[in-house]
């Protein structure tokens, strides 16, 4: 038995009820246009892929711009899918996987950026935030495959990009990955702990 120790509603869904005015009509128009919900993926995956080109480059305030009209556009896909009424599991894995693509090229963008600069402390701290955010992705896709949940902590991919965007805009990126690193590594904590309570209570109950 799954004993989930979560709220019923996360964060983001939390976000995504808040808005459905705003995204029912635009997703409601994207369909109309022929584009797919997993096109609408890839278009944010390539969004995300010029903004990381921008950071590497060091121009923090435009990628940053960039890197938020490509979460943006992302947002849609679910939306344009549930509006279909027909949300497939191979949608929802390429949505994980092109988040996670979309994560590694933001922070390989970052990350040659500090090598340029020889910002060595923002190279170190730039791979402790990438896997940070890896593991809090890697714990609940884990998690779930064996029948627990794992959708709590500070800092999952949307509180992410709310730290991440607004910093590079007001150029400052070090003390973005910084944050990210820290939180997103104490998140990862947050959901193995999570699980193991629940592990605990499934051997209780046997």
């Amino acid at each position: 038995m799954n004993q989930s120790l979560e709220p019923e509603t996360t964060f983001s869904d939390k976000l995504r009820k808040l808005f459905k005015g705003i995204l029912d009509p635009i997703g409601a128009f994207l369909n109309k246009t022929g584009l797919t919900p997993n096109a609408i993926t890839l278009l944010g995956l390539v969004g995300t892929t010029f903004a990381a080109y921008i950071l590497a480059r060091g121009n923090m305030f435009w990628g940053g711009v960039c890197l938020f009209l490509a979460v943006i556009v992302d947002v849609f896909d679910g939306t344009m899918a549930r509006l279909r009424g027909d949300p497939s599991d191979f949608g929802a894995f390429v949505d994980s996987v092109s988040d996670r693509y979309a994560e590694f090229i933001t922070f390989g963008g970052l990350l040659y950026y500090f090598l340029t600069q020889q910002n060595y402390p923002g190279v170190t701290v730039t791979f402790l935030a990438t896997a940070g955010s890896v593991l809090v992705s890697y714990v609940k896709a884990r998690a779930e495959g064996l029948g627990f949940s794992a959708k709590v902590g500070l800092l999952t991919r949307v509180e992410r990009y709310l730290v991440l965007i607004p910093l590079l805009i007001f150029n400052q990126p070090f003390w973005a990955v910084c944050i990210i690193a820290l939180l997103g590594n104490i998140t990862a904590f947050q959901r193995i702990f999570h699980v193991r309570a629940q592990g605990h209570a499934r051997m209780n109950q046997k």
